[in-house]
């Protein structure tokens, strides 16, 4: 008997297809249980886990808390919003600010906004310049006067490279035919396994409970007190706490969604419109710190088994390195670019190519784009990517070199 008829003689429970793994990405939290058990590993997993939580983690999840808090303040749908759409003018210029926003929602705001006819192209093209993507959260947690100084760039190199797009093209420009959203485009996914419910609500509770503390643990590192001997608690206590509650955050982050193509592996988790404000900011927190942890681990990890510094390699990049911080921006999602700020603030990657990649990079707003006005979201990605370049090696050349 062949294989194919011996598969179909099977129950539906016996095939192969039952045994696929559903959730990819408990690699990440197996993946750092093994490093932590090995004796081998073991010191250098845990300082670096301990960091990115208490560094890292808790910083991006006040950011985060804030930035929800204030948003439900204010609607997509407010006078605002509806403003900029009586002038070409104050249509890139208000799409730059909202571009600006961290996250992607701003971003998103004005994609589906050009695709109904209410904005033009060159808002678009402002909107992709100016925006980081969640990328932002982590550079305004980790470096405040960075990111904030990104930030206004990108909104002046946004307006900038709009009004000249505005100059050479028409509004309507590779506007798609329809005037309405597909009905079928669902850029938010619900979740709809009980299993992926549980997690995101565990989500919120794990970081509900922690945020003061971590917060505040958080900063006393800051100062480079010792907290373990301000605690009076053992040698390393602080570190391997850190290690667990970073593991634990990754565990239920990895529950949440399924990989199941480019698009799942580096966006955001759904988020519900009506989530409390702590909700959206655990989502958006272990999304983010997922991605911290790869790019450090991967640091560190090749640091120590190479015994090489990769600092000093990445520097010997000099000329190149603005050129693969565009080439990374240019990537749809927000994981890619999490990578590029984690080595800039690990001090691995220089300012210029943080600079390319802030301006180049388009974070998740870039799928719906895609999705919904395939055309404009390409020339527009290329648009982007001419002042990235700028920008990028006129800092190389003025700064660096």
């Amino acid at each position: 008997m062949s294989h194919s008829r011996l598969l179909q003689t099977l129950p539906n429970w016996l095939t192969l297809a039952q045994f696929a793994p559903a959730y990819k990405r408990l690699l990440l939290p197996v993946a750092l249980i093994v490093l932590v058990v090995n004796p081998t590993t073991r010191l250098v997993t845990v300082n670096t886990l301990s960091d990115a939580f208490w560094a890292v983690s808790s910083y991006v999840a006040v950011t985060l808390a804030i930035y929800h808090y204030l948003s439900g303040f204010f609607s997509q749908d407010n006078r605002i919003v509806n403003l900029y759409q009586n002038s070409r003018n104050h249509q890139v210029l208000f799409a730059a600010l909202l571009g600006a926003l961290p996250g992607c929602g701003g971003a998103i705001i004005v994609t589906t906004q050009f695709v109904s006819g209410r904005v033009g192209f060159g808002a678009i093209v402002a909107v992709l310049t100016s925006t980081m993507g969640d990328a932002a959260f982590l550079l305004l947690a980790s470096k405040p006067d960075i990111g904030f100084a990104i930030i206004g760039l990108g909104v002046m190199v946004g307006c900038v490279s709009g009004w000249m797009v505005n100059e050479i093209h028409a509004d309507d420009f590779l506007r798609p035919d329809t005037q309405q959203l597909p009905p079928s485009v669902d850029v938010c996914r619900k979740a709809t396994r009980r299993v992926e419910l549980h997690a995101i609500n565990l989500q919120g509770v794990f970081w509900k409970w922690l945020l003061v503390p971590a917060t505040a643990i958080a900063f006393m590192g800051s100062f480079q007190l010792d907290i373990n001997q301000i605690l009076s608690l053992p040698t390393m206590t602080i570190e391997w706490i850190g290690t667990a509650l970073i593991i634990s955050s990754t565990l239920l982050w990895s529950l949440t969604k399924e990989i199941k193509d480019y698009e799942s592996t580096v966006a955001e988790d759904t988020k519900q419109v009506s989530s409390h404000p702590i909700q959206k900011a655990a989502q958006d927190t272990n999304f983010v710190t997922a991605w911290v942890i790869i790019a450090f681990m991967a640091f560190e990890l090749f640091s120590f088994f190479g015994q090489i510094d990769i600092s000093t390699s990445f520097a010997g990049l000099g000329v190149w390195m603005p050129l693969i911080g565009l080439a990374v921006g240019l990537l749809p999602g927000c994981g890619p670019q999490i990578l590029v700020t984690s080595l800039y603030i690990a001090g691995v990657a220089p300012l210029s190519a943080q600079l390319a990649n802030a301006i180049s990079n388009d974070g998740d707003a870039l799928f719906p784009a895609i999705a919904l006005a395939p055309k404009a979201a390409l020339v527009a990605t290329v648009y982007s990517a001419i002042p990235a370049f700028i920008v990028g090696y006129g800092y190389y050349f003025l700064f660096e070199i």
